[in-house]
């Protein structure tokens, strides 16, 4: 439940840093999807999805996880500002690859 209230905190604090603080045009359009907070809350697993190169997106986050941290030491109320990992959600891309799976037995089936 705690961890659940931080995770949710953590996106939107982690969205508004990289919207409104991030100059990198690296970077692009990115979207944070999912954070995965540890179970002592020290460590944070940050899932973004981006429209342009996502390796990029990967490696300039990676480049700015000590500012993102230390912008969140000052918004976020926290005894102690988890570490960031930051991960690509390929979600997106799994879920196109299912699909097109699933129309194609669909069209199989019609023949």
């Amino acid at each position: 439940m705690r961890k659940d209230r931080i995770a949710s905190v953590l996106i939107r604090a982690i969205s508004e840093i990289i919207e409104h603080d991030i100059k990198d045009p690296r970077l692009g359009l990115v979207t944070i999807t999912t954070v995965n907070v540890s179970s002592d809350l020290k460590m944070a697993t940050v899932y973004f999805s981006s429209l342009t190169d996502k390796d990029a997106g990967l490696a300039t986050l990676n480049r700015a996880k000590g500012y993102i941290r230390s912008e969140l030491a000052n918004r976020v109320r926290m005894k102690y500002v988890p570490d960031i990992e930051f991960k690509i959600d390929n979600s997106f891309e799994y879920g196109k690859k299912i699909d097109a799976l699933l129309n194609e037995i669909s069209q199989d089936n019609k023949e």
